[in-house]
Protein backbone atom coordinates (compact mmCIF):
# COMPACT_ATOMS: atom_id res chain seq x y z
CA UNK A 1 0.00 0.00 0.00
CA UNK A 2 2.89 2.41 0.80
CA UNK A 3 4.01 2.08 -3.01
CA UNK A 4 0.72 2.40 -3.91
CA UNK A 5 0.43 6.10 -2.16
CA UNK A 6 4.37 6.90 -2.75
CA UNK A 7 3.81 6.74 -6.95
CA UNK A 8 0.26 7.59 -6.93
CA UNK A 9 1.34 11.10 -5.13
CA UNK A 10 4.17 11.47 -7.17
CA UNK A 11 2.24 11.19 -10.52
CA UNK A 12 -0.15 13.45 -8.69
CA UNK A 13 2.00 16.22 -7.93
CA UNK A 14 5.03 15.91 -10.68
CA UNK A 15 2.98 14.32 -13.43
CA UNK A 16 1.51 17.25 -15.31
CA UNK A 17 4.28 19.50 -14.95
CA UNK A 18 7.03 17.05 -16.17
CA UNK A 19 4.70 16.16 -19.36
CA UNK A 20 4.91 20.18 -19.80
CA UNK A 21 8.65 19.88 -19.86
CA UNK A 22 8.60 16.63 -22.01
CA UNK A 23 6.41 18.00 -24.81
CA UNK A 24 7.50 21.92 -24.45
CA UNK A 25 11.12 22.55 -23.25
CA UNK A 26 13.18 18.45 -23.12
CA UNK A 27 13.32 19.58 -27.43
CA UNK A 28 15.30 22.71 -27.39
CA UNK A 29 18.17 22.98 -25.27
CA UNK A 30 17.98 26.90 -24.66
CA UNK A 31 14.92 26.45 -22.94
CA UNK A 32 16.41 23.37 -20.64
CA UNK A 33 19.37 25.90 -19.85
CA UNK A 34 16.70 28.48 -18.63
CA UNK A 35 14.57 26.02 -16.71
CA UNK A 36 17.77 24.42 -14.82
CA UNK A 37 18.86 28.17 -14.34
CA UNK A 38 15.24 29.41 -12.49
CA UNK A 39 15.49 26.16 -10.45
CA UNK A 40 19.11 27.58 -9.49
CA UNK A 41 17.62 30.91 -8.51
CA UNK A 42 14.48 29.73 -6.51
CA UNK A 43 16.54 27.23 -4.97
CA UNK A 44 19.08 30.32 -3.97
CA UNK A 45 16.14 32.06 -2.33
CA UNK A 46 14.72 28.70 -0.43
CA UNK A 47 18.97 28.83 1.06
CA UNK A 48 18.53 32.51 1.97
CA UNK A 49 15.23 32.38 3.56
CA UNK A 50 15.70 29.51 5.77
CA UNK A 51 19.33 30.78 6.37
CA UNK A 52 17.26 34.00 8.10
CA UNK A 53 14.54 31.88 9.65
CA UNK A 54 17.14 29.31 11.41
CA UNK A 55 19.19 32.37 13.04
CA UNK A 56 15.91 33.72 14.08
CA UNK A 57 14.53 30.69 15.63
CA UNK A 58 18.20 29.82 17.24
CA UNK A 59 18.38 33.61 19.19
CA UNK A 60 14.50 33.47 20.32
CA UNK A 61 12.99 31.22 23.18
CA UNK A 62 11.68 27.91 22.17
CA UNK A 63 9.61 27.68 24.98
CA UNK A 64 7.84 30.62 24.01
CA UNK A 65 5.33 29.25 21.80
CA UNK A 66 3.27 32.22 20.45
CA UNK A 67 6.33 34.11 19.95
CA UNK A 68 7.62 30.69 17.60
CA UNK A 69 4.66 30.82 15.64
CA UNK A 70 4.90 34.28 14.73
CA UNK A 71 8.44 33.56 13.84
CA UNK A 72 7.12 30.70 11.70
CA UNK A 73 4.44 32.99 9.80
CA UNK A 74 7.29 35.71 9.72
CA UNK A 75 9.53 33.01 7.79
CA UNK A 76 6.86 31.95 5.45
CA UNK A 77 6.26 35.42 4.51
CA UNK A 78 10.01 36.28 3.93
CA UNK A 79 10.36 33.49 1.89
CA UNK A 80 7.95 34.85 -0.08
CA UNK A 81 8.73 37.66 -1.01
CA UNK A 82 12.50 36.58 -1.27
CA UNK A 83 11.24 34.45 -4.02
CA UNK A 84 9.95 37.19 -5.93
CA UNK A 85 12.79 39.24 -5.30
CA UNK A 86 14.91 36.49 -6.85
CA UNK A 87 12.34 36.55 -9.81
CA UNK A 88 12.37 40.02 -10.72
CA UNK A 89 16.65 39.35 -10.85
CA UNK A 90 16.13 36.64 -12.95
CA UNK A 91 14.17 38.68 -14.86
CA UNK A 92 17.06 41.20 -15.35
CA UNK A 93 19.08 38.58 -16.39
CA UNK A 94 17.11 36.69 -19.23
CA UNK A 95 16.72 40.41 -20.46
CA UNK A 96 20.42 40.83 -20.51
CA UNK A 97 20.80 37.28 -21.81
CA UNK A 98 18.15 38.35 -24.85
CA UNK A 99 20.07 41.60 -25.57
CA UNK A 100 23.36 39.38 -26.14
CA UNK A 101 21.48 36.32 -28.07
CA UNK A 102 20.20 39.44 -30.80
CA UNK A 103 23.43 41.19 -31.14
CA UNK A 104 24.85 37.27 -31.95
CA UNK A 105 21.99 36.40 -34.38
CA UNK A 106 22.51 36.97 -37.90
CA UNK A 107 18.81 37.93 -38.59
CA UNK A 108 18.48 40.24 -35.67
CA UNK A 109 15.97 38.20 -34.01
CA UNK A 110 15.93 36.29 -30.73
CA UNK A 111 15.93 32.70 -30.67
CA UNK A 112 13.20 32.90 -28.05
CA UNK A 113 10.85 35.39 -26.25
CA UNK A 114 10.41 36.58 -23.57
CA UNK A 115 6.80 35.36 -23.21
CA UNK A 116 8.45 31.98 -23.85
CA UNK A 117 11.01 32.89 -21.44
CA UNK A 118 8.64 33.38 -18.75
CA UNK A 119 7.14 30.23 -18.98
CA UNK A 120 10.24 27.99 -18.90
CA UNK A 121 11.78 30.22 -15.74
CA UNK A 122 8.36 30.34 -14.27
CA UNK A 123 7.97 26.30 -14.71
CA UNK A 124 11.92 25.83 -13.16
CA UNK A 125 10.76 27.90 -10.18
CA UNK A 126 7.83 25.52 -9.23
CA UNK A 127 9.22 22.24 -10.25
CA UNK A 128 12.13 22.98 -7.38
CA UNK A 129 9.38 24.05 -5.19
CA UNK A 130 7.71 21.10 -5.33
CA UNK A 131 10.23 18.87 -5.62
CA UNK A 132 11.04 20.37 -1.68
CA UNK A 133 7.71 20.77 -0.89
CA UNK A 134 7.31 16.72 -1.33
CA UNK A 135 10.44 15.00 -1.40
CA UNK A 136 10.48 14.08 2.16
CA UNK A 137 6.89 13.26 2.23
CA UNK A 138 7.24 11.02 -0.80
CA UNK A 139 10.13 9.23 1.08
CA UNK A 140 7.48 9.40 4.67
CA UNK A 141 5.21 7.60 2.29
CA UNK A 142 7.27 4.57 1.71
CA UNK A 143 6.60 3.56 4.71
CA UNK A 144 6.77 1.63 7.31
CA UNK A 145 3.71 3.04 8.76
CA UNK A 146 0.12 3.42 7.77
CA UNK A 147 -1.42 6.84 7.15
CA UNK A 148 -3.90 8.03 10.04
CA UNK A 149 -3.65 4.93 12.23
CA UNK A 150 -3.62 7.51 15.30
CA UNK A 151 -6.73 9.49 14.61
CA UNK A 152 -5.78 11.69 11.53
CA UNK A 153 -6.12 12.38 8.40
CA UNK A 154 -5.75 9.93 5.73
CA UNK A 155 -5.85 12.72 3.07
CA UNK A 156 -2.53 14.21 4.20
CA UNK A 157 -0.38 12.41 1.67
CA UNK A 158 -2.69 12.96 -1.06
CA UNK A 159 -4.17 16.67 -0.64
CA UNK A 160 -0.02 17.16 -0.15
CA UNK A 161 0.27 15.81 -4.23
CA UNK A 162 -2.51 17.99 -5.07
CA UNK A 163 -1.07 21.13 -3.26
CA UNK A 164 2.58 20.81 -4.94
CA UNK A 165 0.98 20.18 -8.22
CA UNK A 166 -1.28 23.49 -7.84
CA UNK A 167 2.22 25.40 -6.91
CA UNK A 168 3.79 24.11 -9.40
CA UNK A 169 1.32 25.43 -12.18
CA UNK A 170 0.85 28.86 -9.65
CA UNK A 171 4.35 29.27 -10.86
CA UNK A 172 4.49 29.18 -14.05
CA UNK A 173 1.35 31.16 -14.17
CA UNK A 174 3.26 33.96 -11.98
CA UNK A 175 6.58 33.49 -13.90
CA UNK A 176 4.35 34.42 -16.89
CA UNK A 177 2.32 37.51 -15.52
CA UNK A 178 5.45 39.11 -13.53
CA UNK A 179 7.59 39.10 -16.48
CA UNK A 180 4.59 40.50 -18.42
CA UNK A 181 4.69 43.15 -15.77
CA UNK A 182 8.09 43.69 -16.32
CA UNK A 183 8.25 44.48 -19.14
CA UNK A 184 5.25 46.54 -19.68
CA UNK A 185 5.68 48.56 -16.46
CA UNK A 186 2.89 47.92 -15.13
CA UNK A 187 4.10 47.63 -11.58
CA UNK A 188 0.12 46.23 -10.20
CA UNK A 189 0.56 42.82 -12.09
CA UNK A 190 3.45 42.23 -10.25
CA UNK A 191 1.69 43.40 -7.08
CA UNK A 192 -0.41 41.16 -7.68
CA UNK A 193 1.54 37.81 -7.88
CA UNK A 194 3.42 38.87 -4.65
CA UNK A 195 -0.23 39.16 -3.12
CA UNK A 196 -1.73 35.91 -5.04
CA UNK A 197 1.83 34.21 -3.40
CA UNK A 198 1.39 35.58 0.11
CA UNK A 199 -2.63 34.23 -0.14
CA UNK A 200 -1.91 30.99 -1.37
CA UNK A 201 1.20 30.48 1.10
CA UNK A 202 -1.11 31.78 3.74
CA UNK A 203 -3.37 29.77 3.15
CA UNK A 204 -1.52 26.67 4.43
CA UNK A 205 -1.49 27.93 7.63
CA UNK A 206 -5.36 26.54 7.89
CA UNK A 207 -4.25 22.76 7.48
CA UNK A 208 -5.19 20.10 9.00
CA UNK A 209 -8.40 21.40 7.50
CA UNK A 210 -7.48 21.18 3.76
CA UNK A 211 -10.65 22.52 2.35
CA UNK A 212 -9.44 26.02 3.49
CA UNK A 213 -6.16 25.60 1.82
CA UNK A 214 -6.94 23.43 -1.46
CA UNK A 215 -9.76 25.14 -2.75
CA UNK A 216 -8.88 28.68 -2.76
CA UNK A 217 -5.29 27.66 -4.21
CA UNK A 218 -7.23 26.08 -7.03
CA UNK A 219 -9.78 29.23 -7.63
CA UNK A 220 -6.36 31.14 -7.82
CA UNK A 221 -5.27 28.78 -10.26
CA UNK A 222 -8.03 28.87 -12.54
CA UNK A 223 -7.65 32.55 -12.06
CA UNK A 224 -4.25 33.34 -13.03
CA UNK A 225 -4.41 30.50 -16.01
CA UNK A 226 -6.63 32.39 -17.70
CA UNK A 227 -4.94 36.03 -17.04
CA UNK A 228 -1.58 34.45 -18.07
CA UNK A 229 -3.27 33.08 -21.24
CA UNK A 230 -4.61 36.36 -22.51
CA UNK A 231 -1.42 37.91 -21.66
CA UNK A 232 0.89 35.83 -23.87
CA UNK A 233 -1.75 36.37 -26.85
CA UNK A 234 -4.74 33.98 -26.10
CA UNK A 235 -8.37 34.58 -26.56
CA UNK A 236 -11.74 32.74 -26.32
CA UNK A 237 -12.33 32.71 -29.99
CA UNK A 238 -8.76 31.20 -31.42
CA UNK A 239 -9.18 28.45 -27.85
CA UNK A 240 -12.83 27.07 -29.45
CA UNK A 241 -11.34 27.08 -33.07
CA UNK A 242 -8.32 25.04 -31.41
CA UNK A 243 -10.79 23.02 -29.97
CA UNK A 244 -13.57 22.93 -32.67
CA UNK A 245 -10.42 22.12 -34.65
CA UNK A 246 -9.55 19.24 -32.57
CA UNK A 247 -12.71 17.58 -32.46
CA UNK A 248 -13.38 17.88 -36.70
CA UNK A 249 -9.77 15.26 -36.44
CA UNK A 250 -11.34 13.03 -34.28
CA UNK A 251 -14.25 12.60 -35.59
CA UNK A 252 -14.76 9.98 -38.01
CA UNK A 253 -15.17 10.75 -42.05
CA UNK A 254 -17.95 9.45 -44.20
CA UNK A 255 -17.31 6.67 -45.82
CA UNK A 256 -14.57 5.60 -43.81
Amino acid sequence: MTLAVFWGCTCIAFGPALGLCLVTVLRHPLRVIILVAGAFFWLVSLLLSSLVWFIAVKASDPGNKPLQKGLLIFGVLFSVLLQEAFRFLYYKLLRKAIEGLVALSEDGCSPISIQQMAYVAGLGFGLMSGAFSMINLLADALGPGTVGIHGDSQLYFLTSAFMTMVVIFLHTFWGILFFHGCETQRWWEMAAVVLTHLIVSGSTFWNPLYVGSLIPSYLLMFAMAAWAYVLSGGCTRNLLQRLQGQQSETSPQPGS
